[in-house]
């Protein structure tokens, strides 16, 4: 497969959803990247559904489909989507499985790509998790910090008092 044949980071990162709190993608936009039907993909899918259990393989419920569909205007109706069933989502295991389902060429090569993209998504993820993390701890320091400096201020004020109250007492003792 040569290097124009391959797809977009961005045209794979754009297919996938997060759904039930877990990246997917969905059979038609998996049919779509491997250059297949979707009832080829789904028909290959039903052959070895031993091969996708729950975890890797769920149908969309009415709701989950109407509320994708809203926010994303390549699922809108009328355009070209006539399916009859709930489309399935894939999580990242799901999609793996589908290379040993899928065995051409084009269907290894694009979930390669697919996996290299479900790794940076997990990355990013992860790096954005240790960036909340760090600011966090940021933001606890600068509270500590504010607190100490306001009782540095205390103390300030304190010890400004005394001063003035001291240069209105007359000293008594041993003078050098």
């Amino acid at each position: 497969m040569d290097d124009q044949s391959l797809l977009s980071e961005e045209t794979i990162s754009n297919k996938i959803y997060f759904i039930r709190g877990q990246k997917v993608m969905l059979d038609r936009d998996l049919a779509l990247l491997y250059e297949i039907e979707s009832r080829v993909l789904n028909q290959a899918v039903k052959r070895n559904s031993s091969r996708f259990p729950p975890d890797f393989m769920f149908q969309l419920t009415e709701i989950e489909h109407n509320s994708l569909r809203s926010q994303i205007v390549i699922l809108k109706k009328g355009r070209g989507e006539h399916q009859k069933y709930l489309p399935f989502a894939f999580t990242e295991h799901g999609v793996l499985m589908l290379s040993s389902v899928l065995k051409s060429d084009k269907a290894i090569q694009t979930n390669i790509q697919i996996m290299r993209i479900f790794t940076k998504v997990r990355q990013m993820l992860l790096d954005t998790t240790e960036i909340k993390v760090d600011i966090l701890q940021i933001q606890k320091k600068l509270e500590n910090h504010d607190k100490n400096i306001e009782l540095v201020f205390s103390y300030l004020d304190e010890l400004t008092e005394k001063k003035e109250n001291e240069v209105g007492r007359i000293k008594i003792g041993y003078k050098k």
